[in-house]
């Protein structure tokens, strides 16, 4: 069967290279789909290479493009600076990161939560953002508008009880960003944070396992915030969205 591609036409997100993680399903994956249907040319990163086999051909599907895999697991720091130096070697800038992987843990009492879990959310949604910050920065800063998003939560600024790593984690990431955005405020490269607000994931369906997740909406329906902040003319900076 031929591909469906889309008819040519300006798109908004047209030769942006841009990394998303967690990319394999929810809303990493939705991301991905869309950045590629409004032009960018996605690198996408998860831990299981099949999942980031099969959006790969729906992009191609969908768009006639591949997109650049790249299996990994955020907590190979190490890994983290090996994409950076890669993506240098193949495009010398990058355009656009989506920093979207995260994990829940535990819910419960937080003096309940055992060390391991502490430390494994904390690497994955806190040290890996860093990671990637770090590694990511002059690629960024050699783009002519580097995006930098990342995928927060309504917890990061909520004391509510039994949430402990999780909310503690994505206070520390948004802090992390802010500080981030105000130290590129003076050049061409924006950071932003984006809560998406109640949607249909596999994460969503842990933390609320007996509710009907079609009650909540659809990843593919808060894209549109991902593109507004990944696109050239965004002038957002240090700003916290909240797709609803």
């Amino acid at each position: 069967m031929p591909a469906k591609v889309k008819k040519p036409g300006k798109k908004r997100l047209d030769g942006r290279i841009a990394l998303v993680t967690g990319a394999s399903r929810g809303i990493g994956a939705a991301v991905a789909r869309r950045f590629a249907e409004e032009g960018a040319h996605v690198v996408l990163t998860a831990r299981t290479a099949g999942a980031l086999e099969e959006i790969d051909d729906e992009i191609r599907e969908n768009t006639g493009q591949a997109a650049t895999l790249v299996p990994l697991d955020l907590t190979d720091f190490d890994a983290i600076d090996n994409l950076g130096q890669a993506l240098y070697e193949r495009f010398q800038r990058l355009d656009v990161l989506v920093g979207n992987a995260g994990l829940l843990g535990a819910l419960g009492p937080l003096g309940h939560t055992d060390p391991e879990t502490w430390d494994q959310v904390l690497a994955v949604n806190v040290t890996a953002n860093w990671r990637l910050i770090r590694s990511m920065d002059p690629l960024l800063r050699a783009s002519d508008s580097g995006r930098a998003i990342f995928v927060t939560s309504t917890v990061a600024r909520e004391a509510r009880p039994y949430w402990g790593i999780y909310a503690v984690s994505k206070a520390a990431l948004e802090m992390t960003a802010l500080i981030y955005a105000a130290e590129v405020a003076k050049t061409p490269v924006r950071v932003n944070l984006l809560n998406p607000g109640p949607t249909r994931t596999a994460m969503r369906a842990q933390a609320f396992p007996g509710e009907d997740p079609e009650t909540l909406k659809a990843p593919e329906s808060i894209t549109g915030h991902f593109v507004d902040l990944a696109e050239k003319s965004c002038s957002k900076n240090g700003e916290l969205i909240f797709a609803g």
